[in-house]
């Protein structure tokens, strides 16, 4: 049975916004990943009091798609082929489903280098997105293409980059703060999770978007407890400082944003409550 993958569509100002669910991976122990500096039965505390079980968790993933009438963007690209024994990595089917062929896609943007954002990069041994040219962050490719990663935990991470993003290296345009991808997308600097994460603010006709990626990854965990250290942070404290930073402003200006691994279609709200923060999934605010 053919299983079409889950997606989301939605529209900013002029701007044609899709979600696509790459895939999900359940995994135990979420003390182990979120909380990590937090006594285990703290964490499974947060976790019940909140409707979820306290020894499971799912991590879901998903890919950004802008089509703003010039150009097609893609924001992160998946697990790719290596994912779908497991089945994840069902960026393309997602594309196909809404009507993309991966030769329309102009810009592929990505957030950071993890494998779970660039795995998608290279389909068959060429670029998975023949026609896309590519937005990245120095300080992140940098990082990840440095040697001095051989014998570190980040070894795999730099022969990831190697393997996917290197052989695209002179089609990348590597942006900062405030750089503009295309009109009415901006750059902005949340480093901590990975040593040159970005996000992105999207703004079309007066209305507006954040593409958070991973800011949060658990959406009552590192929203409710920002704080609370997480394992795939590669800085804590700056990641902590950065996911302040980061719903501070899209709670004050009272914008949607996606985050790669908030629960699908990965797409809400964040309101101030307490020391943290409150996801409030969207419901039919694009339908009006």
């Amino acid at each position: 049975m053919i299983v079409t993958p889950q997606t989301k569509s939605f529209k900013i100002g002029k701007f044609a916004v899709s979600t696509i669910r790459d895939g999900k991976v359940v995994a135990e122990k979420p003390n182990e990943t979120f909380g990590t500096n937090q006594k285990p039965e703290d964490v499974a505390a947060v976790l019940e009091a909140n409707m979820l079980p306290a020894d499971r968790f799912v991590n879901s993933f998903a890919p950004t798609l802008v089509d703003t009438g010039s150009d097609v963007v893609l924001f992160d690209t998946g697990m790719g082929e290596g994912g779908r024994a497991n089945g994840t990595g069902q960026l393309l089917s997602g594309l196909q489903s809404l009507g993309y062929d991966p030769g329309k896609v102009t810009v592929v943007v990505l957030t950071h280098m993890h494998g779970d954002h660039v795995n998608g990069l290279m389909e068959g041994g060429k670029p998975a997105f023949p026609n896309a040219r590519y937005i990245a962050g120095q300080v992140e490719y940098d990082f990840w293409k440095d040697t001095a990663r051989v014998g570190t935990p980040a070894e795999n991470g730099h022969k990831g980059v190697l393997k996917n993003v290197a052989p695209l290296a002179d089609k990348i345009t590597f942006v900062k703060e405030g750089s503009e991808v295309v009109p009415g997308i901006v750059a902005q600097e949340a480093f901590g999770h990975s040593p040159g994460h970005l996000i992105f603010r999207l703004e079309s006709e007066g209305k507006g978007l954040f593409v958070t990626a991973d800011s949060a990854n658990h959406y009552v965990l590192s929203l409710q407890h920002p704080d609370w250290e997480v394992r795939f942070d590669m800085d804590k404290a700056k990641a902590a400082a950065s996911r302040r930073k980061v719903f501070d402003m899209v709670a004050t200006e009272k914008l949607p944003f996606v985050g790669y691994h908030m629960p699908f279609p990965a797409v809400g709200y964040i309101e101030k409550s307490g020391d943290g923060y409150r996801f409030v999934p969207e419901t039919y605010q694009f339908e009006l």
